[in-house]
């Protein structure tokens, strides 16, 4: 999939019409994303986010939810304390 919108840091619009929120700890490794990086969105087993985004250049992981769906503010805290 490639990215449609990336206007905000915090979400991305897919090329499918879907939208999804990064979580915070992970918006630096977004930063270097373009309208023609090859992105694939995988199901994730995480307590933190429903799925990933898996750069496939370089293989980089980017915990996602859909957009407008709330954090568990839990969970993200403990992740970004490194808990």
């Amino acid at each position: 999939m490639k990215i449609r919108a990336h206007a905000e840091s915090h979400v991305v619009e897919l090329d499918d019409g879907s939208c999804w929120q990064i979580f915070p700890g992970d918006l630096a490794a977004t930063l270097s994303w373009k309208p023609e990086t090859d992105l694939d969105l995988e199901p994730s087993g995480d307590r933190v986010c429903s799925h990933v985004l898996v750069n496939t250049t370089d293989q980089s992981r980017i915990r996602v939810i859909v957009a407008g769906e709330p954090w568990p503010d839990s969970e993200v805290k403990k992740a970004l304390e490194g808990g």
